[in-house]
């Protein structure tokens, strides 16, 4: 079946258009890839959320039942509120070899080069399947992808090899930090400001877990290197503030979510342990002498795994054949790739675009790194057809 034949910069046009920005539906670009794929004759299968308002897609070109290298990319994209953007975010724009627009780099560059390929992988006689991967929510946590993790091995054939297409400028990526995210929230007791001594401050408090924070954060600068990395050490930091009514009220809530971006073998448990004890320490019983309803609550919000590419893994050295390199980077942001691994399927991160032009107001990918990973896609039709 003859489906058409779009270049990868028509397809990224068409890609860009659709606002996948995380908090909404991915629906519609789905449709567009899915009916994409089934005009090649390429079958696809969802594996849609709770909601019935987001779904991942999967598909295979080549042997059916055989596992494959799968190309992996998240259709979501971050928001543009707040930035001032010289022209329309969700319209591709062409200017002296850049393509402009939300996703151009992170990562609908990547999707584009995927379906672009699709008739080339048709047109050969695989041996080794590729499998197509779309997920959603990655900006929020890698959340999407891990229903369709589940999935391999019952209803979706679990891909030998995972591509995770984050720009990468086309290098080899074979290790990166895994964010992990919490909330805390402090709840003391209202009073005047003139009576302070009748409330409870929860901006105090929270400023005090706010030095905890930071005391565990100037260690981990010296306990948890790795030169491979910028930095070269895990991070922790404060992420988001707010609290208070009125400056002649004393604060009765305080909230803030911290995040550390840490490095295989650093000890996440222990970092939440240590802010637990401390509340319950150096905190909470000094604030319920004067309320006993004040309290600290510490949630985690989110991980997603440290991702070291194992130890002589098949990912890495096609990723380095089908590149022409041979040394691999580390990079301080974080993919689906272990996630992959952790669900048995070895991973490699290498995709186009500069993380730096990443989450920007006028968002850019390179022509030629479009170029470069449609060079990539032929090499691993060649790989694939041996």
């Amino acid at each position: 079946m003859a489906g058409p034949d779009y270049t990868a910069i028509e397809l990224l046009t068409r890609l860009v258009a659709f606002d996948t920005t995380s908090h909404k539906s991915n629906l519609a670009i789905i449709a567009f890839i899915e009916d994409y794929l089934l005009q090649h004759g390429v079958r696809s299968h969802r594996v849609v959320d709770e909601s019935g308002e987001k779904a991942c897609l999967y598909a295979t070109i080549g042997p059916e039942h055989t596992a494959g290298v799968a190309l992996s990319g998240h259709t979501d994209v971050v928001p543009v509120d707040g930035q001032a953007w010289s022209s329309d975010p969700f319209t591709l724009r062409q200017e002296d070899g850049k393509i402009y627009g939300r996703g151009a780099c992170d990562m609908k560059g990547y999707l584009a080069c995927m379906l672009a390929s699709v008739p080339g992988f048709k047109a050969r006689k695989l041996k080794v399947p590729i499998h197509l991967a779309f997920s959603y929510d990655e900006e929020v946590g890698c959340l999407g992808v891990r229903p369709m993790i589940a999935e391999f091995g019952k209803t979706l054939q679990k891909p030998r090899l995972v591509i995770v297409g984050e720009p990468t400028s086309m290098q080899v990526v074979d290790a990166h930090k895994g964010p992990v995210r919490w909330q805390v929230e402090v709840s003391g007791r209202a009073a005047h400001s003139s009576m302070a001594h009748l409330g409870v401050n929860a901006i105090t408090y929270g400023a005090r877990l706010i030095s905890e924070i930071e005391r565990m954060e100037a260690e981990l600068k010296v306990t948890s290197r790795n030169e491979r990395f910028d930095p070269p050490y895990a991070t922790l930091q404060v992420t988001k503030l707010e609290g208070g009514t009125a400056n002649n009220i004393i604060p009765v809530y305080c909230r803030f979510g911290f995040e550390v971006r840490a490095l295989a073998g650093v000890d996440v448990d222990g970092i939440e342990r240590r802010l637990r004890t401390f509340a319950e320490t150096q905190c909470i019983p000094e604030m319920r002498r004067a309320a006993p309803e004040a309290g600290i609550a510490i949630t985690r919000a989110n991980t997603v795994p440290p991702y070291a590419a194992l130890e002589g893994s098949e990912a890495t050295s096609l990723a380095l054949h089908l590149t022409g390199q041979n040394t691999t980077h580390a990079v301080s942001y974080a993919t689906e790739a272990g996630l992959f691994q952790d669900g048995g399927s070895a991973s490699i991160v290498c995709g186009p675009g500069d993380i730096a032009q990443a989450h920007t107001a006028d968002e850019w990918i390179l022509e030629s790194e479009i170029d470069k990973c449609m060079g990539f896609m032929a090499r691993l039709a060649d790989w694939a057809e041996r």
